[in-house]
């Protein structure tokens, strides 16, 4: 794996620059945010994982995940945050993180995150390469888990982040099931996870504003419990 971490504590780099030695991965460590989205746009396709610091000098992580997810909507993007800033970890997984951890963060559970999504956001490309079918299909929906594509009534859903792409599959995979907060963060984000369910809400806004772009809204709020999708009030082409 070749991981771009983009953090200015050059101790915490030091010591995460071990721990991933110790897994066989490559690491690029920049400790200014304009050097490190320098880095990423000069070889888009090299990287694996983003590891992102929020407080950086030049360019804070904010812009830098702005300027990434403009660049690439599909690179795993980890953000790193003061325990105190949740307001911060909201904005950032709206504008395009994937996960949070916050800080001061065991190593060992930075690399089991990094070790999930991994796992969630590979392609295997041979497989792409030797189908097209979809296998999530509902009377106004297609998806495919092979090629991650999304069409609503014909029309790509395009954008979709790697943990946006896996709500949305889940949840048109099971048409009127309700889905509670926690059980999602359970089935996308793997046990035991440690944010908070805003941590959903923030990704079913964005994947919701994704999918109002190209038709109706088939995403819908059960209040109290959470969410499920819903497509029998779509009016058919």
């Amino acid at each position: 794996m070749e991981i771009l971490m983009i953090e200015d504590n050059e101790a915490v780099c030091e010591m995460m620059a071990m721990f991933f030695e110790n897994e066989g991965w490559q690491a690029t460590f920049k400790h200014d945010g304009k050097e490190g989205l320098e880095a990423f746009a000069a070889a888009v396709k090299k990287w694996d994982m983003i590891i992102l610091d929020l407080n950086l000098p030049s360019m804070d992580g904010m812009q830098v995940c702005r300027e990434i997810r403009k660049i690439s909507q599909f690179v795993p993007i980890i953000m790193l945050t003061a325990r105190d800033s949740e307001s911060d970890q909201v904005i950032g997984l709206e504008i395009g993180a994937d996960e949070y951890v916050t800080k001061p963060f065991s190593p060992l559970t930075l690399i089991a995150r990094i070790k999930a999504m991994h796992r969630r956001a590979k392609v295997d490309h041979s497989q792409v390469q030797a189908t097209n079918d979809f296998d999530v299909l509902t009377d106004h929906v297609k998806i495919s888990t092979i090629t991650r594509e999304a069409y609503l009534d014909g029309n790509q859903i395009e954008s979709l982040t790697p943990k946006e792409f896996e709500l949305f599959a889940l949840l048109a995979e099971h048409p009127k099931q309700v889905f509670s907060r926690e059980h999602l963060l359970t089935r996308i984000w793997e046990d035991p996870y440690y944010g908070d369910e805003r941590t959903i809400d923030a990704h079913i806004k964005k994947l919701r504003q994704k999918i109002e772009a190209v038709g109706p809204q088939v995403i819908q709020t059960v209040w109290g419990v959470g969410y499920k999708f819903d497509d029998s009030g779509v009016e058919g082409k």
